[in-house]
């Protein structure tokens, strides 16, 4: 037990340093190849702090584990939302673009509740479906490169030397897969040896330690003024979650989504809901800081309502 404790202190000291270097390298690369922080957050990192979630869901696929391919992408979305999300803005309120607000934030939102409509009508994702949801992620991704409106000249040429930014990205990355396994596998192990269900873990501990990247990549971007950054990982990755993760793992075998509760799938919509709320309520187009805090109470209710279930 102690020596799993320690490994998990690794990976998250691994985490940490690995959004800091993620952060500055897919700004540069964003300034230098003339391409919007927003798109970098979205595509480079949002995939990038999406890989553990993408590990440990098709695991789950190929060991015919529904629940914890399921549940990690329902509670990391969760996080990514309402936990994030929420601390960031409470660190700087989190500005929104007008594209934001009438392309990104309402397309997410319907790709969370179709997921959620599949869930509750049926009791599995087939393979199918698992295809339909792959073909719209290449179609938004396409769409997002075709329809951005880019950097200033004078930006990408402040900009530090390309190849010095795409070894900052790499080595973030590698920071925050490596280290987001290390924290996920022996959180889990520590778990097991408790003796909690597999949705209870997926949603909670799998979900908590998948969404750290996202967490680190946020709370920096956030510290360093980049909020369109932030932003874009967050949609970026509930995006991918949905759409790339559950695709590719349905392909590989039908997801059953019996676990699921309503309440799970209800705060699963109303998060990505009141995102779309605050485009239009306070300060119009940006995330406040009551407006997080709202945000963080909701979370905190849901993870009370799972413990006393549990």
């Amino acid at each position: 037990m102690i020596v799993q404790i320690g490994l998990l202190l690794v990976g998250l000291a691994l985490i940490v340093f690995g959004a800091d270097w993620l952060v500055d390298g897919a700004s540069a690369v964003a300034r230098k190849a003339g391409i919007s922080e927003f798109v970098i957050g979205l595509t480079i990192v949002g995939f990038g702090t999406s890989c553990p979630e993408l590990v440990v869901s098709l695991t789950g696929a190929f060991q015919g584990n529904a629940d914890i391919s399921v549940g990690n992408v329902v509670g990391s979305n969760i996080f990514n939302t309402l936990l994030i999300l929420g601390l960031t803005a409470a660190i700087a309120p989190v500005a929104m673009t007008r594209a934001n607000s009438r392309r990104d934030i309402p397309i997410t939102l319907l790709v969370t509740f179709l997921f959620a409509a599949l869930a509750l009508t049926g009791t599995q994702i087939a393979r199918v479906e698992g295809i339909i949801f792959l073909l719209i992620f290449v179609a938004y991704m396409v769409y997002c490169f075709k329809t951005d409106t880019g950097v200033s000249e004078e930006a990408q040429q402040k900009a530090r030397s390309l190849w010095v930014a795409i070894l900052l990205v790499l080595a973030g990355l590698g920071g925050l897969i490596f280290g987001g396994q290390l924290f996920v596998n022996n959180a889990t192990a520590i778990a097991r040896a408790v003796g909690v269900s597999d949705k209870f873990i997926a949603i909670t501990l799998l979900a908590g330690g998948t969404s750290l990247p996202e967490l680190a990549t946020c709370i920096v971007a956030a510290a360093k003024k980049k909020d369109q950054l932030a932003l874009g990982n967050i949609l970026g990755s509930n995006i991918f979650n949905i759409l790339l993760i559950l695709g590719a793992s349905a392909v590989v075998t039908p997801l059953s989504t019996i676990a699921l509760t309503w309440v799970d799938l209800g705060v699963l919509l109303l998060s990505i809901v009141l995102v779309w709320l605050w485009t239009y309520t306070g300060h119009r187009d940006r995330v406040d800081r009551w407006e997080a805090i709202l945000m963080l109470t909701l979370f905190f209710g849901y993870f009370t309502w799972l413990f006393v279930k549990l």
